[in-house]
């Protein structure tokens, strides 16, 4: 495999996006399975969650691999690097924002809100992916989005991390900076009343760059040592399947940890971010090392069309899998339930609803999200993405530039 292949595209990665993005998805309705399950078993399951952390690994190899050797620190380059950037992320989730509040207009649902009492406020700090710095909103509006501010942080970050690691040899030191940094900020504003800002200490390491910078460096590195030494391996190591069980081994080492009062999962226990953000990022680096230097049938499997059209579409379905979208889903399967049943009461039968049942909705939701999101991810995020590369948003476009990406494979989430 060569560099240039890489650099143009990898389908197993696409592939990973849909993987990460169904673990996050099977972590918000593992409830809907309580009664099957032994207690454990649904805790386990509600520690997937480390789809997220895989986006961020991701996140942090591509942009490496993409512009650590190329990056000049420079206006026009920034600016064409934004606009990749921005051209990826924000003309989807902006959309997607908006319907979100147009039907908290609508709905009075205050899971967009969170009982927030001024939403057009709380509109332009979603859009403006600012509400991710504070505890009290990190949840509104798309409340999966607040993995985007942590990603945006990244994307702003990442050509000072290449420069100092360059530069100055001072790549590691970074990392450490970072979270004395959220440290700091923990310590003074914990005790200052703004709306949560850097709010308590499993908010910002969990739900902030700078808590969730290390598994964004996991990913640069990899990306600094596949850069240096190409993909020759001198070793046997089945580095895609170690990595993937060491990832779920992090999963169960999580779902032992109490739940902290006020939280979710383990992972919001002091031993569960360490796990997270420290353990698991390295695990993933594991099996992503892996699926650049082997073949195996888990690769082969990630790269066929459909799961790499899956992936494609993945960052719509990790936006669209929970919150508004769902809602009107699980509306419509209730109205469909009351329906069939006033129908059979019509002709006096007793027979079974094919939506009575949780755990068939639920089958039925994850069917129709990836639908919509593959319709939309063809019919608007794709035209929307190369409408903004080819526009003079932030640069005049240049025919022919290949800081373009056009065809460069694309990871980033989030996570989404």
């Amino acid at each position: 495999m060569s560099q240039k292949h890489l650099q143009n595209y990898i389908p197993a990665l696409t592939g990973v996006r849909a993987l990460a993005a169904y673990l996050v998805f099977i972590s918000h309705y593992c409830y809907v399975f309580g009664d099957v399950f032994p207690h454990i078993v649904q805790r386990f399951f509600g520690e997937f969650h480390i789809g997220v952390s895989v986006f961020f690994v991701l996140s942090g190899f591509l942009i490496t691999f993409r512009y650590y050797n190329n990056f000049h620190l420079t206006t026009n380059w920034f600016r064409q690097y934004l606009k990749n950037r921005v051209a990826r992320i924000y003309p989807m989730y902006a959309l997607l924002t908006i319907c979100a509040f147009v039907y908290y207009f609508i709905t009075k649902d205050q899971s967009i809100t969170q009982g927030y009492q001024n939403p057009i406020w709380l509109m332009v700090l979603n859009i403006t992916f600012m509400r991710g710095f504070f505890y009290r909103f990190w949840d509104t509006g798309i409340a999966q989005g607040w993995s985007l501010t942590v990603e945006e942080c990244f994307y702003f970050s990442a050509p000072i991390i290449f420069l100092i690691a360059k530069e100055y040899s001072k790549f590691y030191i970074q990392p450490l900076v970072l979270t004395a940094f959220a440290i700091v900020m923990v310590l003074i504003f914990s005790h200052v009343n703004w709306y949560g800002f850097f709010g308590n200490f499993p908010f910002v390491m969990l739900f902030t760059f700078f808590g969730r910078c290390f598994e964004f460096f996991v990913g640069v590195q990899l990306a600094r040592i596949v850069l240096h030494q190409g993909f020759a391996r001198t070793n046997k190591i089945v580095y895609t399947y170690l990595g993937f069980m060491l990832m779920f081994l992090c999963v169960l080492a999580m779902a032992f940890q109490p739940i902290p009062k006020g939280w979710a999962a383990g992972v919001e226990s002091p031993a569960g971010i360490i796990i997270n953000n420290y353990f698991l990022c390295i695990a993933v680096a594991f099996f992503f090392y892996g699926i650049l230097t082997e073949a195996t049938v888990l690769k082969k499997v990630l790269a066929t069309p459909f799961i790499e059209l899956l992936g494609k579409s993945s960052y719509i379905f990790y936006l669209v899998h929970l919150g508004w979208m769902y809602n009107l889903i699980h509306t419509a399967t209730d109205w469909l339930n009351d329906w069939v049943f006033a129908l059979y009461d019509k002709w006096g039968v007793t027979w079974h609803s094919p939506f009575e049942y949780d755990k068939l909705n639920l089958l039925y939701a994850f069917i129709i999200l990836n639908a919509i999101s593959v319709l939309l991810f063809k019919t608007i995020e794709e035209p929307l993405n190369h409408y903004v590369r080819k526009s003079n948003f932030l640069i005049k476009n240049k025919p022919g530039n290949p800081d373009n990406e056009s065809n460069v494979n694309k990871g980033g989430m989030a996570i989404k």
